[in-house]
């Protein structure tokens, strides 16, 4: 019995050690300039008591530059699984106060092992990013660490969710792990994410920046569009991943969690009747849209300072988990344009690696015109959209509010690019380009010569709705489901995505597809 008290007495006090990580000091330090630890991360990630740590005795010792070796609780890193509100995840959280967090061989090791472990098993994984990078004293040992992982980064995507947050320093190769995971958060203070920090920037090419300009949170979040949420701290960043978390299966051969409503109420909403224009260009407010359609409250926006031409966000129907894409028509009218496509596009194929069902709200009048999108790639970023649509087998519900001109109808989601169910309402316009356009080109000569042009504009651009834009038109030759009252929209929606919750679609066997990059 003596020598079991003493084994447990060793024990607890190596268990003590392990806790402090780089020392009581410097924790202290982390949380006067309001971080967490790494470690205190992770307990407000999981349920109350349900953190089982991997790796917890790991140590490795480092020299520095013929410096005296030190001994790196858990070589800087926290790696792990627990519960959060009932499900299991991975997590790991790098301790910046055990040499930066930097990353090393066994730091490398541990992270592999979790991520291992969350594949086989199924489960999310979330990532704590604070640490200086690659370990310099360890060479290429180090850069293959993030080799490894970067790997499985790669084999997980479409398997397990994966979340970063990035809550620190989060620098060079380091910052390509999460470039590469489902969902980046990052906070506003005391962190940032740059492959060049500023004095690098201006030695190589003599420009002078700042790390405010290129690696805060506000740059990627609306203009590098790198990150998906900013968080106000490091508790707000998990209280998002926790949110977010709510609306994803654990894994993809799961259905996403459902919590479909026993009664299901079909009532017409006249407040939807009143969002529409009386002048087709006026805008239309798609969030107030959004707001009527899903379940009070349920909208969960992803990059809301990104793009704002088009919103994504998750939210819930009838209890039902749905990916929402919209053209926000306030902003740019609408028009799909590089950063538009690229946002949506990538939103997309996530929905589709879990069998998340998709709702489009349509109300766009084209791809964005001018020379810098043409040059900038419009053609091959606008394919990205295609690409995931027509690549989708997830269940697709497009409701076509307004207008829906030329390629741009195409690619958000009409019955040809995979829409299960297409509806559209009255006010909706189908058509290759729309009334005003298309009078200048088919009545130019005719306008010419009229007595009083802009008066038999007016008069031919009307003709060109009742004829060739209406959707009625669409709908006789079956291009679109219904003709619904916008009232009814939240109810056919609803009713559609329950039919839909049985389907079942593949496509044809191959390695995989060559999507447009």
């Amino acid at each position: 019995m003596a020598r079991l008290t003493e084994l447990l007495t060793d024990l607890v006090r190596r268990r003590e050690k392990a806790l402090l990580g780089g020392g009581a000091e410097k924790l202290e330090q982390r949380r006067e300039r309001g971080q967490m630890t790494a470690r205190e991360r992770l307990v407000g990630l999981f349920d109350s008591d349900t953190f089982q740590e991997f790796g917890l005795h790991v140590r490795h010792e480092t020299r520095h530059f013929g410096m005296e070796k030190r001994e790196l609780a858990g070589d800087g890193v926290i790696t792990g699984i627990g519960f959060t509100e009932g499900r299991a995840v991975a997590s790991y959280s790098q301790d910046f106060t055990v040499a930066g967090g930097s990353l090393g061989k066994i730091h490398s090791q541990k992270i592999c092992n979790i991520m291992d472990y969350a594949g086989t098993n199924g489960m999310p994984v979330v990532a704590f990013n604070d640490s200086g990078g690659a370990r310099i004293q360890e060479g290429v040992e180090s850069l293959a660490g993030y080799g490894q992982v970067f790997v499985r980064n790669v084999r997980m995507s479409g398997v397990v969710p994966q979340i970063a947050v990035i809550a620190g320093p989060c620098a060079g190769g380091a910052s390509y792990s999460p470039a590469l995971m489902d969902f980046i958060i990052m906070t506003k203070s005391n962190a940032n994410m740059f492959i060049c920090g500023p004095d690098v920037i201006r030695a190589a090419t003599g420009q002078i920046t700042t790390m405010e300009e290129i690696g805060s949170a506000a740059a990627h979040a609306t203009i590098s569009g790198n990150i998906h949420f900013v968080a106000d701290d490091d508790a707000h960043a998990i209280a998002i991943v926790q949110r977010l978390l709510s609306y994803l299966p654990s894994n993809n051969v799961m259905d996403p969690p459902h919590e479909p409503v026993e009664n299901l109420t079909l009532s017409e909403d006249p407040g939807m009747n009143a969002l529409v224009p009386e002048s087709d260009k006026e805008p239309i407010d798609a969030y107030l849209v959004i707001d009527r359609l899903v379940d009070e409250g349920s909208f969960m926006e992803v990059q809301p300072d990104f793009a704002g031409n088009v919103l994504i966000g998750f939210a819930r129907i009838g209890g039902i988990v749905v990916g929402i894409i919209a053209n926000q028509s306030m902003v740019k009218a609408g028009t799909l344009d590089i950063d538009a496509s690229d946002k949506a596009a990538r939103f997309i194929n996530f929905l589709d690696c879990f069998n998340i069902p998709i709702v489009t709200l349509v109300d766009v009048p084209g791809f964005l015109p001018g020379v810098t999108q043409e040059l900038g790639g419009i053609i091959r970023h606008g394919a990205k959209m295609l690409y995931a649509y027509g690549n989708s087998t997830s269940p697709k519900i497009t409701v076509f509010m307004r207008k829906a001109y030329g390629g741009a109808y195409l690619a958000m989601c009409s019955r040809d690019m995979g829409a299960d169910l297409a509806f559209a309402w009255p006010s909706a316009e189908i058509a290759v380009m729309g009334a005003d356009g298309a009078v200048n080109i088919l009545y130019r000569r005719e306008l010419q010569d009229a007595e009083n042009p802009d008066e038999r504009r007016a008069e031919l651009a009307a003709e060109y709705r009742e004829q060739f834009a209406s959707p009625y038109l669409s709908a006789s030759k079956g291009f679109v489901t219904d003709i619904i009252e916008p009232s009814s929209t939240r109810s056919a929606v609803a009713l559609g995505l329950r039919s839909l919750l049985s389907k079942r679609e593949t496509r044809p066997p191959k390695k995989h597809g060559n999507i447009p990059l």
